[in-house]
């Protein structure tokens, strides 16, 4: 991809999520995320109706009369996009590959994090960090994280999600909102998810392609390629029901293994299908964000 391919991609998605931000998810976004979040904000006396449980005691001692702790809601938050970019995010049975999406939706919560106030920024990984841009604000920052979602070549084709979540955490000194965008095709990643999960608001998004779910049956015998592995390759007959079945039901397997970690984590998790509007989703998990938060 050129120069000019790129910077044409670029203003597409600008202008694709730049209206869907303005019209729909900058408000769902400030009512879901804003004000979740408490910081520490001065000491004060003690008077008479003042919550006990924030009493500062160690300042308390030191001048043998009680104080309290004040407290006020944190106005500016950080989104950190985490995006998978291995082997198999990009691939694609119908007209976006998976890869796309993830620039889609990245670029949504960006824009969203922009018309708020907020930073953001960007972690792109494979089985090590492959490039991170530091938390800022200011559009032009938005546009180089675009970018860079859909020109940035990889050096690995594997997936170790865990490297990424681990390495969040040691960039992110406040609390976070990250979004984790990956087709989840990995193991061993649970602990570092919920030692994640203590710290930040972690939200992941499994991306998956409509071939993983469903296809039927056609007359193609093809040799297909492990996209995280050069080496390894199988032959696959997309004419044999039993083959279809076997595939369908490895697959199936894998994402309820996947839920069954984010369920198990309390973690609210967002799917999205690469060939579908990416908004659809997201919308329900805000309006799930805040039902929850309504209770």
């Amino acid at each position: 991809m050129d120069t000019a391919e790129i910077l044409k991609k670029v203003r597409q998605i600008e202008i694709k999520t730049g209206r869907l931000v303005s019209e729909t998810f900058a408000g769902e976004y400030q009512s879901v995320f804003k004000g979740r979040g408490m910081e520490f904000s001065e000491v004060r006396e003690y008077v008479p109706g003042d919550d006990i449980r924030d009493i500062d005691w160690n300042v308390t001692a030191r001048f043998s009369k009680p104080f309290i702790k004040k407290y006020s809601e944190e106005r500016e938050l950080t989104v950190m996009v985490l995006c998978d970019i291995s082997g198999s995010q990009f691939f694609g049975s119908q007209a976006k590959f998976k890869n796309d999406a993830s620039a889609e939706l990245a670029a949504t919560f960006a824009f969203s994090a922009l018309k708020n106030g907020d930073k953001t920024g960007l972690l792109l990984f494979t089985d090590r960090t492959e490039l991170y841009i530091p938390p800022r604000k200011g559009k032009n920052h938005v546009l180089r994280i675009i970018r860079e979602l859909i020109a940035y070549k990889p050096q690995s084709k594997k997936t170790d999600i865990a490297h990424a979540i681990d390495e969040a955490n040691k960039l992110l000194k406040r609390r976070s909102i990250i979004i984790l965008i990956s087709d989840f095709l990995d193991d061993n990643f649970q602990k570092s998810l919920k030692l994640a999960k203590m710290k930040h608001d972690i939200i992941p998004v499994v991306i998956s392609d409509k071939m993983e779910k469903e296809i039927k049956p056609v007359n193609i015998l093809a040799q297909m390629e492990n996209l995280e592995d050069d080496s390894s390759t199988f032959l696959a007959d997309f004419s044999n029901p039993s083959f279809l079945k076997d595939y369908f039901n490895l697959n199936n397997k894998r994402r309820k293994q996947t839920e069954k970690i984010f369920l198990k984590s309390g973690i609210d998790f967002i799917n999205i299908a690469a060939d579908e509007e990416v908004y659809k989703p997201v919308m329900k998990f805000f309006k799930r964000r805040e039902h929850i938060k309504a209770r």
